[in-house]
């Protein structure tokens, strides 16, 4: 059921990456030059080994791998809301 879940907030991580990155909003332009350079493909693996991360720690039975991803994706969601309204 872990897994399950993991993967259903991976799925809602890479939406709400994606949301920003097109958002066009003025602070993606303060990253790092390799951000630019590589076109958002290195936060997408950060991304990825995140979740990857998150469920073979699922996968092992080990509980604080799920709550850990699932506190990354909070954060993540409240960072793409705080983005996505112009609250920043």
């Amino acid at each position: 059921m872990a897994i399950l879940i993991i993967f259903l907030l991976g799925v809602g991580n890479f939406a709400l990456h994606r949301a920003v990155t097109d958002s066009g909003h003025p602070l993606l332009d303060r990253l790092p030059w390799y951000y630019h350079a590589l076109s958002s493909r290195f936060s997408l693996a950060v991304e990825f080994l995140m979740l990857l991360g998150g469920l073979l720690l699922a996968s092992e039975g080990i509980a604080w791998g799920a709550l850990g991803y699932l506190t990354y994706s909070l954060l993540n969601a409240i960072s793409a809301w705080l983005i996505l309204s112009g609250k920043v």
